[in-house]
């Protein structure tokens, strides 16, 4: 194996592993979490992506998105210029094999509910990082919802095995 695919198959784990978590990275509750972000009918809250290695592609984006609508909506899309390319994507179970896949038509965000983008699951992907994610700093993103419409967040960087937001950034 050359360094090149080895570097790779490192940095998805990292980005995106659910098993890569410790109990130091617990989630941010106990820390005082950041209060929710509102876009019409939809509520942000805790968004936070992982430290990543130098020269790494890829990194993930994480967040809870609760819908207190009476109608459906829908993510539809993510940028954010710390990455060439920024996609919604989800993780399943095909079989004995993890398959991760964009989805092109978006991410349904029921009316009553919440849609939890986390590690191993739903997550926003940023593909060709124009630099690291740095543990303590945040990066900007910018979601576009079909009838919420468009609004820019910080995700705090936690560690690289971080599972939720830290509470100790930003301070």
């Amino acid at each position: 194996m050359t360094l090149r695919p080895l570097l790779l198959a490192l940095a998805f784990a990292t980005a995106f592993s659910p098993l890569a978590s410790s109990a130091q990275d617990a989630p941010a509750a106990a820390h005082g979490e950041m209060a929710p972000i509102a876009i019409g009918d939809i509520a942000i809250t805790g968004p936070f992506t992982r430290a990543t290695l130098p020269n790494a592609p890829v990194g993930g984006g994480f967040l809870t998105l609760t819908n207190n609508g009476t109608e459906d909506d829908r993510l539809l899309s993510a940028s954010s210029p710390i990455a060439r390319d920024t996609q919604i994507h989800e993780m399943a179970m095909e079989g004995d094999v993890m398959k991760m896949r964009q989805l092109v038509d978006g991410l349904v965000i029921p009316a009553g509910q919440s849609v939890v983008l986390e590690p191993g699951g739903y997550h926003i992907m940023f593909m060709g990082l124009t630099q690291a994610l740095v543990e303590g700093e945040t990066v900007p993103v910018t979601l576009t919802f079909e009838k919420a419409g468009t609004i820019t967040i910080d995700l705090p960087v936690g560690t690289a095995a971080a599972d939720a937001p830290s509470g100790h950034m930003g301070h």
